[in-house]
């Protein structure tokens, strides 16, 4: 019997853990708001970012990309009560929405928002963290990288989003961002300080473990 996708989706949401209300609510307000909701993390994905971080016993977590907060949230879930998760948001518009739903996500307290551009503001946080979630501007993912590189610690884990790409990773294309994204994929691949797997759901998200400095 063949099943759609979306009846899987359907399936696979009904047997994990449920949404928090209040993402349930910035998932609609994220529809009403942008152009582009479909950038939002969703259940899914939410529900595993929060999963890898409580497994990596996370207590400093840092995110390239923070568009309405659904993952910022997700993964400060999982952050001990002296935890941090410094996100980072090159939109300055967004900063006034991403305060309130901070607010009321009762996370304000262990999430920092930075608004500017993510390859000037990394250099300046200081000590090193235990994830880093990559979910910036695809054009500069191999530049992100470098830049967070030494701010990851031996061990952690960094996740890298989209890097399947709607499948355009396999096409011979000259758009700027699924060339970013191929020169990200290809550079990992090449990395010998880390190991990489990429898993194919949704969008598709690669997982980097830091095994050398």
């Amino acid at each position: 019997m063949n099943m759609s996708d979306a009846t899987i989706e359907e399936y696979v949401l009904s047997h994990i853990d449920k949404e928090p209300e209040v993402l349930s609510w910035l998932t609609r307000e994220t529809h009403l708001r942008t152009l582009k909701p479909r950038m939002l993390s969703g259940h899914l994905q939410g529900r595993m970012l929060k999963m890898f971080c409580a497994m990596m016993s996370a207590k400093r977590i840092l995110e390239i990309g923070t568009f309405t907060g659904y993952s910022a949230i997700c993964m400060a879930e999982a952050l001990p009560e002296d935890g941090e998760l410094h996100t980072l948001e090159i939109n300055d518009e967004m900063e006034e929405f991403l305060n309130e739903v901070f607010e009321r996500s009762g996370m304000s307290e262990k999430i920092h928002l930075h608004i500017g551009d993510a390859s000037r503001l990394i250099p300046q946080l200081e000590g090193q963290f235990d994830v880093v979630f990559m979910d910036g501007n695809k054009r500069h993912y191999s530049e992100y990288f470098d830049v967070v590189f030494p701010k990851l610690r031996l061990g952690g884990l960094l996740i890298a989003d989209n890097t399947l790409w709607d499948g355009h990773v396999l096409e011979d294309s000259k758009d700027a961002q699924t060339v970013g994204v191929q020169k990200f994929n290809d550079k990992v691949f090449s990395d010998e300080r880390v190991e990489r797997v990429i898993v194919p759901v949704r969008d598709g998200m690669t997982l980097i473990r830091k095994i050398k400095e």
